[in-house]
């Protein structure tokens, strides 16, 4: 079996304060962090037992992952498995980064997200450099409000020229033509993120090859449909697995639209569509998508 799994365990606590998060500085009990290893390694373990199958693995926790020693421990386990072709983690980079020599980096890869006044502009522009200096696959974004926008172009301007730089349109946000061709210069993708897609009725490749668990290991197609599958663990799911067309109005967000059969982002995306890497054709300016 070919599978991309997106796992979300309970973890939901952040070290950061963002306005735009509603998980801003929550803190779990020591019970929901004992929990939440413990589901991680229930999952981690069902991951290595697969050897006849070949697998891709996005984290997409609510809170901070990194700053949890088990995710790390996770992560460089995972990306030493042969038949794990990727594991990827969305982070805000607030963690040390030395855990990395220990990890297989033609697996492993990084989602960064650069939060302004959160850390300080130089910190996290050092922590990206350490990472290009690893060797480490990794993307870096921002949220794409009026207020980012000369900390993107810093970002730009002083990442590595390979590194790509993504933009997120802000929750709600509706941007101007001219708003949008400013983002769009510092991102060429930018378009496919400032509208929602329309969605309903179209074929996606969640819940056939791609899915989305849970810490119980509850199996839905993806995050934003919370119709259940099966479970992972007892392989009720196998049987569900099957084209199916979308079900909901519009997909706004880029872990579920990248999905869409009727957009073109596993070519432009092709071989990183886990870790928002783009294949270097894409760096010139994106054609708009259609649906939005």
């Amino acid at each position: 079996m070919d599978l991309t799994l997106l796992y979300r365990g309970p973890l939901a606590s952040c070290d950061y304060d963002c306005p735009y998060c509603p998980f801003a500085k929550r803190r779990d009990s020591r019970e929901q962090l004992r929990a939440d290893r413990a589901a991680l390694e229930r999952f981690a373990g069902w991951a290595a037992g697969r050897t006849g199958d070949r697998l891709r693995i996005l984290f997409t926790p609510w809170g901070e992952g990194l700053v949890r020693s088990w995710y790390r421990r996770t992560m460089v386990e995972l990306s030493r498995l042969p038949h794990v072709e990727r594991v990827a983690i969305q982070t805000n980079l607030s963690c040390r980064t030395e855990w990395l020599a220990e990890a297989d980096l033609g697996s492993l890869a990084l989602w960064c997200t650069y939060h302004p006044g959160q850390t300080p502009y130089d910190r996290f522009l050092g922590k990206c450099r350490d990472l290009a200096a690893r060797g480490v696959r990794f993307s870096v974004g921002i949220v794409g409000l009026p207020e980012h926008r000369e900390h993107a172009r810093r970002l730009r301007a002083e990442l590595p020229e390979e590194v790509y730089l993504w933009v997120n349109a802000a929750e709600g946000r509706t941007y101007a033509d001219e708003e949008a061709e400013d983002w769009t210069a510092l991102d060429p993708l930018f378009p496919y993120s400032r509208h929602p897609h329309a969605s309903a009725g179209l074929p996606c490749r969640t819940g056939e090859s791609v899915v989305s668990v849970d810490g119980d290991g509850t199996v839905r197609r993806c995050h934003f449909v919370p119709a259940e599958l099966g479970n992972l663990y007892d392989g009720s799911y196998r049987a569900a697995l099957r084209p199916r067309p979308c079900p909901i109005a519009v997909c706004d967000c880029h872990i579920g639209y990248v999905h869409l059969e009727t957009l073109p982002l596993y070519d432009v995306f092709a071989g990183g569509v886990l870790e928002r890497i783009p294949a270097p054709p894409a760096r010139l300016p994106a054609p708009r998508p259609t649906g939005a």
